[in-house]
């Protein structure tokens, strides 16, 4: 007892140094900024300017990509449209429902205007990550695809006459990756909301129930996960805005002055949300958690996309912010600022989410938790495979090593639902955020030659019209 007390406890002081050094942070008027929020802004911003507002200029082709939905003859193992699901179910989950009204709550009204502004910049990223991961992606002997950061960081370093660095930072991403998959805050918070709602208070056999679920889908690999994705990920989306425009045509006059609230608390806030600099850091900080622009993590799954052309699929993958913050955030935010939930006493995370729904409807905290359940079982099986791909980067692709990653991911899976994991929680987040070290500068490196590509790309656009 005595020596897992003492494990325990070295983990948790381990942790708290580790996310120390991760999230280390400078003040500006008594504010906050993480350094690694500024890696991802700045790269954000180089991004959109270096490569002339792709963001902006490429929606709508983005959009008519989407709507093809074809395989255009290239190798891989799903469509453009699944690769952005299965994307997307990995960045949408709890951090649009529970992680907004922190932003909120800590920032005000005004930290929804600058969530959409890094949502938008996030765009850009997510182009060049996307189109990389396709580029430089392998394919297996076995027809399957494995792509990601650590093929393209790997060759990045390759191109600068540092290979043996290339491939330390490769194999780290890869590690940051395994431990980053890690499903503990979704089941964990998947449970506090069926608890919350239901009164089921059974920890153990809601993880058990829910690893079989993991188990079930995962155990066919990257196609099974695809599937599930292209149609769970619509339909937890259509649940959730459809809530979400009941609770705003509920207060439907109120919305235009909500609006002009945004706006203005996002350049003239109150001292007490800290600030300019305290709002515009909420919004930038929501969306960096929310859409990963920058960690590295959906570019795994664009990969394996059955594309020709990488640059086909870095369109597609620049729809994910959109969708991820600039639409389903952005709604959230509404419903906790046209309900004032967020500044209801007593109230955090996604209390103050549930606290808003439950105001029109006593109902909604189930039509939530249905939402928060279908956002985190596809968020935690899309990170099996991303986690899965770090793995066969470091062990290979071994079938053995493969099925053994799963059953020890499932476990992982099984006990995430029981309380006072926080340090395991930090440790996460910590793994997560450092994959970006090694992605952005790889994405820094290679980015002339994804403006050459898409150079190319437009030309050969511009031809077939």
């Amino acid at each position: 007892m005595t020596t897992a007390f003492s494990f325990g406890e070295a983990f948790a002081n381990f942790t708290a140094q580790l996310s120390a050094v991760v999230f280390y942070a400078f003040n500006i008027n008594g504010v906050a900024i993480p350094l690694v929020l500024i890696w991802l802004i700045s790269g954000a911003l180089v991004f959109t300017a270096y490569l002339g507002f792709i963001n902006l200029r490429g929606f709508a082709h983005a959009l008519s990509l989407l709507r093809n939905n074809k395989p255009t003859g290239g190798k891989g193992e799903i469509t453009p449209f699944q690769a952005l699901s299965t994307a997307l179910s990995g960045t949408v989950g709890t951090g649009n429902i529970a992680g907004v009204a922190v932003a909120i709550s800590l920032g005000g009204p005004g930290a929804t205007f600058w969530m959409i502004v890094a949502g938008l910049l996030g765009m850009s990223t997510k182009f060049v990550e996307c189109t990389l991961a396709v580029k430089y992606r392998q394919l297996n002997a076995d027809g399957s695809v494995s792509g990601g950061p650590m093929y393209y960081i790997k060759a990045a370093l390759d191109k600068v006459n540092l290979p043996l660095l290339g491939s330390l930072l490769a194999m780290a991403f890869s590690v940051f990756v395994i431990f980053g998959s890690a499903g503990f805050v979704h089941v964990n918070q998947g449970f506090v909301q069926v608890k919350t709602v239901t009164g089921f208070d059974n920890a153990w056999l809601f993880g058990a129930c829910y690893a079989l679920l993991v188990g079930a889908v995962i155990i066919g690999g990257l196609k099974s996960i695809a599937r599930v994705t292209s149609k769970l990920v619509p339909l937890m989306c259509g649940i959730y805005l459809i809530a979400s425009l009941l609770v705003m045509l509920n207060h439907y006059s109120a919305i235009p002055a909500a609006l002009w609230l945004i706006v203005q608390s996002a350049f003239t806030p109150e001292a007490s949300y800290g600030g300019f600099i305290g709002v515009l850091i909420q919004g930038f900080r929501r969306a960096a958690y929310s859409n990963e622009a920058g960690i590295g993590s959906s570019p795994i799954a664009h990969a394996a996309a059955q594309v020709k052309d990488p640059v086909s699929q870095g369109f597609v993958g620049l729809l994910e912010p959109f969708i991820d913050t600039v639409v389903i955030c952005t709604i959230t935010a509404l419903v906790i600022i046209l309900t004032g939930a967020y500044q209801t006493p007593g109230l955090d995370g996604v209390q103050i989410t549930s606290g808003a729904f439950a105001s029109v409807f006593s109902w909604f905290p189930w039509v939530l938790m249905v939402a928060l359940l279908l956002f985190g079982f596809s968020t935690v099986i899309s990170w099996s495979y991303y986690g899965l791909t770090g793995w066969r980067y470091l062990v290979g692709t071994n079938p053995r090593l493969t099925q053994l990653y799963k059953v020890l991911f499932c476990f992982i899976v099984s006990i995430g639902a029981v309380p006072n994991v926080m340090a395991v929680f930090d440790f996460i987040d910590s793994m997560i955020f450092l994959m970006a070290v090694p992605n952005i500068l790889a994405l820094y490196l290679l980015l002339p030659e994804v403006k050459a590509d898409l150079s190319a790309y437009w030309q050969k656009i511009q031809q077939a019209r």
